[in-house]
C-alpha cells in the first residue's frame, strides 16, 4: 500500500539529522543536549518556531509544526521533546506584554522552559507579586534563558477566586538567574532533556512578569494565538511519540533484513517479519493521515472563519489520542521480534523504546478521551 503521508525525514535535513543522531548517544550519557545539537537548534530557530515575527520569531503554522516536530522526534526523541516543549513556551510571547516580551526575545539563544503544573504561590504587593514555589519537571530547562510557571493567586495570605468561584491560577515568567534548578529527573526514557526540577523562593516581581492564557487576553492578534491551547498541547505532543516509533519502526526494519538472511528463521518466520512491519507501517500511516488531516481543517477553518468548531477541535483531540496509543501499542508489537539488540541500553533500538514510553506517559494523552 502507497504511503498515504510523507515520511517525517522529508521535513528535516539529512545533514541535521545526521548530526543530531551522532550526538545523541554522547547526550544521553550526560543527561543534557550536546552542544552540536544545539548548534542546529538555534541556526534552525526551533525554540522560537511559536514567537511572534515581531520578537524575531518563526510564527509557522500549526500544520507546518506538526510536521516538523514529528521530523524531529524521528532524528532523536529527546531532541524532539525539548524542542517541543520549549518551542510550546515560546507561544506565550503572543500573552506576554510587548516591554516583557521584547526583554525575552532579543537573544538569538532565548529559550523558555517551564511547568503546567500548579506548584506555587503569587502574593499580591503594591508593585506585583511574591513568588514562593517548586516544580517538579521542566524540560531544557539547562538550556533555557526564561522559565514559566503556573501559581495560585494569594492576597493577605488568602486565595484569590475566578469568576466561578475557584482558586486562581495564572501563569508567569522567570529570569533564568532567579530560579534554582534542582536535579530530580531519574527516568529511563527522555534521558537527554535534562528535565529537571526548579524551586523559587521570596522573588519580587512586577505585575507584567504575569500574563494569561486566554482568547480575550491575545497581545498578538494572529491565528496562531486565536488556535486552543489544549489542542496546541495535544498535536504537538503526540507527534513526539508518533515520531519516535516510526524511527523505532526504521531500526526494526535494519534487524529484521539482517534476521530474514540467516538460515536459522524458517520461511514462515521470516514472511511473519516482513508481514507485522509492513502492518504497522500501513496502522500509523492511517492514523498520521487522519491526524494530519484534522489538524490542517482545523487550522483552515480558523483561517477563514476565524473561529473552530467544537466538533473540529474534538477530532484534533481524538486523533492525537488515537496515534499516541497506537504508536505505543505498534512498537510494543514489534519489540518482541527484535532480540536482545532492544534490550541493550546502548542501542539505538533501546533508546527509541524508552523514549517512547516515557513520552507516552504525559497526562494529556492517557485517555482515548
Amino acid at each position: 500500500m502507497e504511503n498515504p503521508v510523507p515520511h517525517p525525514s522529508a521535513f528535516i535535513k539529512k545533514e541535521d539529522t545526521t548530526i543530531l543522531r551522532a550526538a545523541a548517544p554522547e547526550a544521553e550519557s550526560m543527561g543534557l543536549l550536546r552542544p552540536e545539537q544545539l548548534k542546529v537548534i538555534y541556526r534552525q530557530n526551533w525554540f522560537k518556531l511559536l514567537v511572534p515575527e515581531i520578537y524575531s520569531g518563526r510564527q509557522i503554522t500549526l500544520p507546518e509544526l506538526v510536521r516538523l516536530q514529528e521530523a524531529i522526534s524521528w532524528t532523536d526523541g529527546s531532541t524532539g521533546w525539548v524542542v517541543t516543549l520549549c518551542s510550546g513556551a515560546g507561544w506565550f510571547g503572543g500573552f506576554l506584554s510587548p516591554k516583557i516580551a521584547e526583554q525575552v526575545f532579543n537573544d538569538p539563544k532565548t529559550c523558555l522552559a517551564g511547568s503546567g503544573a500548579v506548584g506555587g504561590t503569587a502574593d499580591i504587593t503594591p508593585g506585583g507579586y511574591i513568588i514562593n514555589g517548586s516544580w517538579k519537571y521542566a524540560s531544557g530547562i539547562h538550556h533555557a534563558t526564561h522559565i514559566t510557571a503556573n501559581c495560585a493567586i494569594k492576597e493577605n495570605g488568602q486565595p484569590v477566586l475566578d469568576d466561578n468561584g475557584e482558586p486562581l491560577i495564572l501563569p508567569f515568567i522567570f529570569d533564568k538567574q532567579d530560579v534554582k534548578i534542582v536535579p530530580a529527573w531519574k527516568y529511563v526514557g527522555m534521558v537527554a532533556t535534562g528535565s529537571d526540577a526548579f524551586e523559587i523562593k521570596d522573588l519580587e516581581v512586577t505585575a507584567d512578569r504575569q500574563f494569561k492564557i486566554d482568547p480575550s487576553a491575545v497581545v498578538v492578534d494572529q491565528p496562531l494565538y486565536r488556535y486552543p491551547f489544549l489542542q496546541l498541547a495535544e498535536a504537538t505532543l503526540a507527534v513526539n511519540i508518533s515520531g519516535i516509533a516510526i524511527h523505532f519502526m526504521d531500526l526494526c526494519k535494519e534487524i529484521f533484513d539482517e534476521k530474514i538472511i540467516k538460515p536459522r528463521l524458517t520461511t514462515e518466520q521470516k514472511v511473519f517479519l516482513i508481514d507485522e512491519l509492513a502492518r504497522c507501517k500501513t496502522t500509523i500511516n492511517l492514523l498520521r493521515k487522519d491526524f494530519f488531516e484534522a489538524v490542517d481543517q482545523s487550522w483552515e477553518a480558523l483561517q477563514n472563519a476565524n473561529t473552530i468548531t467544537d466538533d473540529r477541535l474534538k477530532m484534533v483531540s481524538t486523533t492525537s489520542r488515537k496515534l499516541a496509543q497506537q504508536a505505543r501499542e505498534i512498537v510494543d508489537d514489534l519489540y518482541p521480534l527484535c532480540g536482545l539488540t532492544a534490550a541493550s541500553t546502548v542501542t539505538e533500538t533501546n533508546r527509541a523504546w524508552r523514549d517512547l514510553h516515557t513520552a507516552s506517559q504525559h497526562a494529556l494523552l492517557t485517555f482515548a478521551e
